[in-house]
């Protein structure tokens, strides 16, 4: 494989990985909505418990699209590392800048949270990339 075709695939694996990710947006914004206006839980556990559901829905997504030609051996063992990964840095990431944003900024907690989303995109792509789904 060429150094072009390789920037070609990895091109589309981006395009693939936002694709998901944007479906994860609306998991992660809807739960997020549920559980802080519905259910009045506070916003740091809200946006942690969001952030996972999304980062489950994007794990199975990745691997039947956006990693499907990657994807050998053990799921289990896949979806764990997937968690331990990008599912810290998202959570993580999420909590700190959401509070740094709400608390500190006064910041809408939704909006907030749609920057935060964007902040965690490139790290969980390499990482998902290079570990999670490692190419050949």
């Amino acid at each position: 494989m060429t150094a072009r075709d390789r920037a070609r695939q990895a091109g589309l694996r981006w395009l693939k990985f936002n694709a998901v990710g944007a479906g994860g947006i609306g998991v992660q914004l809807a739960v997020l909505a549920v559980l802080k206006s519905g259910l009045q839980m506070d916003y740091v556990v809200a946006t942690a418990l969001a952030v996972e559901a999304a980062v489950i829905h994007n794990y199975f997504w990745h691997e039947r699209f956006t990693w499907v030609d990657r994807v050998t051996g053990s799921s289990l063992a896949r979806f764990a590392k997937f968690n331990l990964t990008t599912g810290m840095f998202s959570i993580l990431g999420n909590v700190v800048v959401m509070r740094g944003l709400v608390a500190g900024a006064h910041m809408n907690y939704l909006l907030a949270n749609v920057l935060t989303i964007a902040t965690c995109s490139l790290v969980n792509f390499l990482v998902s990339d290079w570990f999670v789904f490692e190419g050949s």
